[in-house]
């Protein structure tokens, strides 16, 4: 396949699943915004709005030189490092958590731009530096810190998932970049007391690691949303129940049009939704993979394959918290879950990549 062969592919994969999305977005949603007294369509239109200029934003940056984002590497990643210390000192408190900058009716999370500005600081500095990257004081300390002060802004807006996301992609495109793996369990064994502290400093996150440990010890407290989410599952069997039909929806499944949307294909879908799903997720990673390998240069190999790593690690962590594979954490599943902040970054991080596979070698 060449480069315009998986290009369109690329194009027509994303549209649909971004289709398939809003669909879902509006089946999954109608009772929930009709209950809050903003219309059945109130979550559907937010999305279409989203969907739209993310897609022009895609277009945009499909256009753009993506070799030019390498100058703007550190810039960016200053960016956003103060966008995330205004989240800190002006953003509103949610639920006891600081997250999000509201204007114009439409709220924006800037840790999901926090995860595109890694990716490039990171393919930006394996260009530059790949030589020295088995060295950990010379090739892996400095990115290591960097990369760290952010997740530190992150995590003390009270969010561990995104984090993780980032934390994970990042080492595993160092070690694709030549990183020694002792360097790996270095970097595991700093953090590792440091997420300890995070889930024990709150009573909640520790009730989750119990709860994930056996749903039914509390099914009408913590465990009563993985529980409904296994149900939804379960109960759509081969077929499903129908577009429309599904009874965990109504007010029984929390979250049920954003993290928690791939039991609502499940249980209206059934097995073959469920699997139909994943399969688009594996093209996609087959094709973000192939754009990575053809790049021109080492920065748009691991600028391509940290866009098709951070969208592919986030669907496997969020279908997996849905079967209870993993514990219970706000991550939405790309492309299909309704969420601004994270489908506009992630249409911004396709149009990269396919700006990438424009430029690449046939």
């Amino acid at each position: 396949m060449g480069k315009k062969g998986v290009y369109n592919f690329l194009l027509i994969l994303i549209v649909l699943m971004v289709c398939i999305g809003s669909i879902m977005v509006f089946s999954a949603s109608g009772l929930m915004a009709d209950f809050k007294g903003k219309g059945q369509m109130h979550y559907f239109l937010r999305q279409f709005v989203v969907v739209l200029i993310g897609a022009f934003c895609a277009w945009m940056f499909s256009r753009y030189d993506y070799n030019k984002l390498k100058e703007y590497a550190i810039p960016i990643l200053v960016v956003t490092a103060g966008i995330l210390v205004g989240v800190l000192i002006f953003a509103p408190s949610i639920n006891g958590a600081r997250r999000w900058l509201r204007f114009a009716g439409f709220s924006f999370q800037p840790a999901e731009m926090a995860k595109l500005s890694i990716i490039i600081f990171i393919a930006a500095y394996l260009q530059d530096n790949h030589k020295k990257i088995k060295d950990f004081k010379q090739g892996i300390l400095f990115p290591f810190i960097i990369i760290s002060l952010i997740l530190i802004l992150i995590v003390l807006e009270k969010d561990l998932g995104i984090p993780f996301i980032i934390m994970f992609t990042s080492l595993v495109l160092f070690y694709i970049g030549g990183m020694r793996f002792i360097h790996i369990f270095y970097m595991i064994a700093a953090i590792l007391p440091c997420v300890v502290f995070a889930i024990i400093k709150y009573p909640y996150r520790v009730k989750r690691m119990m709860i994930f440990i056996d749903p039914w010890s509390d099914p009408a407290g913590a465990g009563y949303q993985i529980i409904q989410s296994l149900s939804a599952i379960g109960s759509g069997g081969i077929r499903g129940k129908g577009l429309g039909n599904s009874v965990m929806k109504n007010l029984f499944l929390p979250e049920a049009h954003t993290d928690f949307i791939f039991p609502i294909i499940g249980e209206e879908f059934g097995l073959a939704g469920t699997i139909t799903i994943l399969f688009l997720f594996i093209c996609f990673f087959y094709a973000g993979v192939y754009v990575a390998k053809h790049a021109n240069n080492i920065f748009g190999n691991f600028l391509a394959l940290g866009i098709t790593f951070l969208i592919t690690f986030q669907a496997i962590f969020n279908i997996g918290v849905s079967i209870s594979l993993f514990p219970t954490k706000g991550l939405p599943l790309p492309f299909i879950s309704f969420g601004g902040s994270a489908i506009l970054m992630t249409l911004i991080g396709i149009g990269v990549l396919l700006n990438i596979c424009k430029q690449a070698n046939k």
